[in-house]
């Protein structure tokens, strides 16, 4: 019953900013399907809503809708650029819960009174959002912590909504041809998995011990600690950070620390995030990026992380070297490499042509005179042209590319991206190649390959067992076969040819050479007054024979394959 009246305050909302005709679609099971339109047709061509409607939508209609738009606003792979300014323009504008129910959650979740954990905390959030807000406190033991609480019940309800969120998609992509292009569904899924990860503490207090262990060398970052022993599904419990927010130069310039060295040290950061440990801070805006007053940089707040495997980590070093020394060949077996591009589906000359032209324009600029928006947003462009579909993981580092490069303008640095990332890279490829890197890939695909060949003749009897019982069809088809077959069947009609020859003067020289005479008859032909039947015989055996073997000959002599 709560979806339905649910279902009904999204009717009404969608009435109320003129979107009718969606809820119209949603509702009747989307029977009205809209003509055919090809990827290269523009949103707005389409019956497809506008862009800022879709936003008013997604505000009236809560936390969860905003945050689905702001999943959207990072799929620039699936939406028009004015689509994605739109959804940029989501907020979590949302009011912090009374101080009685962050009691509340901590208590639950951690079984002691607050009393006895913490010596005061703050009643007054630092921070607020539609998942959980954020309290100071402060330990017996004298050490400030920040407590980040998720919001009690929020769970329930975004499954609600993410049931309603499927059934909507799903009429989505029946009613619109657009739907179907940017996979609703699938940008519905792709939700539900990232916003119940956001939902547990216990993910995010893993992934700040992780970058911990990564930085333990590095002296110029600063990882908080966490206090699992106060920490659970709903609450975190973390060191707070004493410091200046990134993007406030002045004060960093009154401290004694210079603004272009700060943007170094977030330049190295995220070389050493990218290329040597395959995981990053997907979200580094200046609220999550704090330089601290003996010049080190903290990061914080890491419910926004993304991944890359090893191979992936190679790619993108190739990617980069190869933008960096202008070597589009290397550029195209990185994308090729990583299954972005592929020359069976899409004009490979025209994509490189288009990737140079994009290029080219930017070597040699530093970060105040290039601007990472731009390169995105013609990235996206040719994604769009050739309909490319980018992983999640590769957009996340698109957008922290962005963020990165923000950060660097507002502290006014002059470096280069490429040029900072470069020794990174290397090191990087050469890692790749080294003996132990080698050993450890060898027995990695040994160990793969051991596994299919001992899977294997469980899987052929699978076949065989379904194909005996009549659930499995197994069905051969060969193409280009049909010259071969050809060739064939006329090498085998010469041999015949040749074999009926041979058997033909065999049998002519036989019968004129035999003894036996049947039924002679009286001739006069050229000297000649009688001949046997069996003399006639084979005097016409002979001449057909001739025959036959010369048609043989100038046939084989005419193909050229004698």
């Amino acid at each position: 019953m709560r979806g339905v009246r649910r279902f009904g305050t999204i009717s009404r909302v969608l009435l109320k900013h003129g979107l009718g005709d969606l809820a119209e679609r949603i509702s009747d099971g989307g029977d009205e399907k809209e003509k055919t339109l090809s990827k290269d047709e523009s949103f707005l061509k389409s019956s497809f809503p506008s862009p800022k409607r879709i936003r008013l939508v997604l505000e009236e209609l809560g936390p969860s809708f905003v945050k689905l738009g702001q999943l959207m606003s990072t799929r620039a792979d699936l939406f028009p650029p004015e689509y994605i300014l739109e959804f940029k323009k989501l907020q979590d504008q949302v009011a912090p819960i009374p101080f009685s129910d962050v009691e509340a959650v901590i208590q639950r979740e951690t079984g002691r009174p607050l009393k006895d954990i913490f010596a005061d905390i703050d009643t007054t959030s630092l921070a607020a959002a539609s998942v959980g807000q954020v309290h100071a406190a402060r330990l017996f033991t004298g050490e400030k912590v920040a407590v980040k609480i998720i919001r009690p019940g929020i769970d329930r309800k975004i499954r609600e909504d993410i049931r309603l969120m499927y059934y909507m998609a799903e009429k989505i992509e029946r009613a619109f041809e657009v739907g179907r292009i940017i996979g609703a569904v699938n940008l519905v899924r792709e939700f539900e998995r990232i916003i119940f990860r956001e939902l547990d503490m216990l993910i995010e207090a893993g992934s700040i011990e992780k970058f911990a262990y990564n930085f333990k060398d590095v002296e110029e970052i600063y990882i908080p600690r966490v206090y699992w022993e106060y920490t659970t599904r709903s609450v975190l419990v973390m060191e707070h950070i004493e410091g200046i927010k990134m993007d406030q130069v002045e004060t960093i310039r009154a401290h004694g620390i210079d603004p272009k060295e700060i943007a170094m040290i977030g330049l190295r950061s995220f070389s050493r995030q990218l290329m040597k440990f395959g995981f990053f801070h997907a979200d580094p805006h200046p609220g999550n990026t704090i330089v601290m007053y003996d010049g080190r940089v903290a990061l914080v707040d890491f419910g926004i992380t993304g991944y890359l495997d090893e191979e992936m980590m190679r790619q993108i070093a190739n990617l980069f070297l190869g933008y960096a020394e202008h070597d589009y060949d290397m550029v195209m077996d990185a994308l090729m490499d990583a299954g972005l591009i592929d020359e069976e589906t899409m004009d490979l000359k025209a994509f490189r042509t288009d990737l140079k032209d994009m290029s080219e324009a930017f070597y040699g600029r530093s970060l105040q005179n290039i601007s990472v928006r731009d390169v995105y947003d013609q990235v996206m462009q040719l994604v769009l042209k050739y309909h490319i579909r980018l992983p999640r993981n590769l957009l996340l580092l698109l957008k922290t590319f962005i963020q990165t490069e923000a950060l660097g303008k507002i502290l006014g640095s002059d470096a280069s991206i490429l040029e900072v990332t470069r020794p990174f890279a290397r090191e990087l490829l050469q890692k790749g190649y080294d003996a132990r890197s080698l050993f450890k890939n060898v027995g990695r695909d040994a160990r793969i390959t051991g596994k299919y060949v001992k899977a294997m003749p469980k899987l052929v009897h699978d076949i065989l067992k379904q194909t005996a019982g009549g659930r499995q069809k197994v069905e051969l088809v060969h193409s280009g076969l049909e010259p071969l077959n050809s060739n064939v069947e006329k090498g085998v009609n010469r041999i015949t040819m040749g074999l009926i020859i041979s058997a033909s003067l065999l049998a002519a020289a036989m019968v004129l050479n035999s003894s036996l005479e049947l039924f002679r008859f009286d001739i006069s032909f050229l000297g000649i007054r009688d001949v046997s039947l069996t003399a006639a015989f084979g005097l016409v055996g002979y001449i057909v024979a001739t025959f036959l073997g010369i048609w043989l000959v100038l046939s084989i002599l005419r193909s050229g394959r004698l």
